[in-house]
């Protein structure tokens, strides 16, 4: 065959829709000997992610999936550039402190002239970077002492509501986690006074969620500080509080500005969030601040002598992309405070108008309480009216749906199960999932919605259509349970051999630590 030949059949080949692809398998576990042509190898990959989620469905996730789009253009721009690389990028490193200045000043640091924080890929690097320098303050004081560091070793108290990061930190720098347990009266998260009773002199600091994963609860901080205030008195141990605000702490500083949950409380020492939540930025960055350099030990700092200059690092990353950091800059600039605050408002009331709408069918009790009158006590399951607009008349709280059948709905219709509304609202595109709550709690299993600022009051609408008209459906007499049955058994699998292909099996960590209970929950 000719080269003029082989070209021929090449373009011919080429030219087909895939290109060899269409007929032949996928590289799936080896580098292919050959490529081919980049449009192809992007319409292949392309089309392959179509059969995703649709993010604007995905009620599941708390990470942001929209922003204005004149964003990406900004965030495209600057896509190659490497926040660690300080010297080279220094407008950029300018804006990551700038961006740490505002979070500072906006939790209310003592002196956010001189703010201490740094960008994270998320909140769990940043739980990870406050847990450690807790840690590391307690070895000093205990070595300061002439006590023992290892024997009985650090502990750390947190509620049983824990989202997996949290425990991460435990386990990867090997500190005791004590978990209090939660209740309906604890109102699903930590419980301040049962927490004192797992704190002692080697526990290195209290871990308080400001906005539990399960059902956006806010813990109470203050109670927690107070609390820990009068334990120092009564023993000299002091015991700090990191404030986990993964979601919380770019929401409650614009929904609800007068809540006591951050530096305004001497004993919070350090607060983490994601900027890729509420902070409305895409998805890949967090923050970790300090409530001043005092909290930060100068050990866990690097100096690096790097690329020509002298750069200082705190993160457990090292190249981090600088794009994420941009856009939440972008928001900063773009909405304000107002702006912020009103996302956050409308936010809460399309979650208490879903709230309401769920609990009038008389199918679904809401565990969430933020369409419940401020100071409401625990466990009320009436349906709630609608008390007005002001945002101060409501329980303070994530825009957070947690629901599930109601106890007249499961005693009418007993063969009904719940998971099935997850998969049949995922055959209409919903993405809603339903999982049980925490441990002492995890014989209830709820469904869960996180109403972002993308979620409109005409998905509202019909989301709530929806969900009735399964339910509806799912209570007359000829509904298929086996085929529900069925359906749930292949919903989230992969129909292929690849979903086992490195996969870490149950039998390949016989041995390892036992569950928590905290393990990973969408968010």
């Amino acid at each position: 065959m000719t080269s003029s030949d082989q070209d021929a059949v090449h373009h011919s080949t080429s030219a087909r829709y895939g290109a060899r692809y269409g007929t032949s398998s996928l590289p799936k576990y080896k580098i292919p000997s050959t490529g081919v042509d980049q449009e192809t190898a992007y319409q292949i990959i392309h089309d392959e992610l179509s059969l995703d989620g649709c993010p604007l469905l995905n009620l599941a996730s708390f990470v942001q999936t929209w922003m204005p789009p004149i964003v990406d253009k900004l965030m495209l721009e600057n896509i190659s550039k490497n926040l660690i690389d300080q010297d080279e990028y220094p407008i950029t490193q300018d804006i990551h402190t700038r961006c740490i200045s505002i979070l500072s000043e906006l939790w209310h640091a003592p002196s956010h002239h001189h703010a201490v924080g740094t960008a994270t890929t998320g909140s769990s690097e940043a739980i990870q970077l406050g847990g450690l320098a807790m840690k590391r303050i307690w070895q000093e004081k205990r070595k300061a002492a002439g006590k023992s560091i290892h024997e009985p070793g650090p502990n750390i108290v947190m509620g049983a509501n824990a989202q997996v990061a949290l425990e991460k930190f435990a386990r990867y720098f090997d500190v005791e986690m004590r978990l209090v347990p939660v209740s309906v009266e604890s109102k699903y998260r930590l419980d301040p006074k049962r927490a004192m009773q797992y704190v002692d002199e080697n526990t290195i600091g209290v871990y308080v969620i400001l906005g539990s994963t399960y059902t956006g609860h806010y813990e109470p901080v203050k109670e927690m500080a107070d609390l820990l205030d009068e334990y120092e008195k009564e023993t000299g141990h002091s015991v700090p509080i990191h404030v986990d605000g993964a979601s919380g702490g770019f929401f409650a500083p614009f929904a609800t500005p007068n809540l006591e949950w951050d530096f305004k409380i001497p004993r919070v020492v350090s607060i983490n969030t994601s900027g890729h939540k509420f902070g409305l930025a895409y998805v890949g960055v967090g923050w970790v601040i300090w409530r001043s350099a005092k909290y930060l030990p100068k050990d866990l700092i690097f100096e690096l002598h790097y690329l020509g200059s002298v750069e200082y690092s705190f993160s457990l990353n090292f190249s981090r992309p600088a794009h994420p950091i941009i856009a939440q800059y972008f928001n900063f600039l773009h909405l304000g405070f107002q702006g912020y605050r009103d996302v956050a408002l409308a936010d809460l009331k399309n979650a208490r108008t879903l709230s309401r709408a769920l609990e009038k069918t008389g199918f679904y009790t809401v565990l969430s309480d933020i369409h419940r009158p401020a100071g409401c006590p625990a466990g009320i399951t009436a349906v709630t009216d609608h008390l007005g607009e002001d945002v101060k008349l409501y329980e303070p709280g994530l825009p957070v749906v947690a629901f599930r059948f109601s106890d007249e709905f499961q005693r009418k219709y007993p063969d009904v199960r719940q998971k099935w509304i997850q998969t049949l609202l995922r055959a209409k595109g919903w993405i809603v999932p339903n999982y049980d709550l925490a441990p002492d709690l995890n014989q209830v299993d709820i469904l869960r919605v996180v109403v972002k600022e993308n979620f409109t009051e005409a998905l509202l609408d019909r989301l709530v259509c929806d969900i009735v008209e399964i339910t509806e459906d799912l209570t007359k007499q000829d509904s298929s349970a086996h085929g529900l049955t069925t359906l749930g058994k292949h919903h989230g699998k992969l129909s292929s051999h690849e979903g086992a292909h490195g996969r870490v099996e149950a039998h390949e960590v016989e041995g390892g630590q036992k569950d928590s209970g905290t393990y990973a929950k969408p968010c």
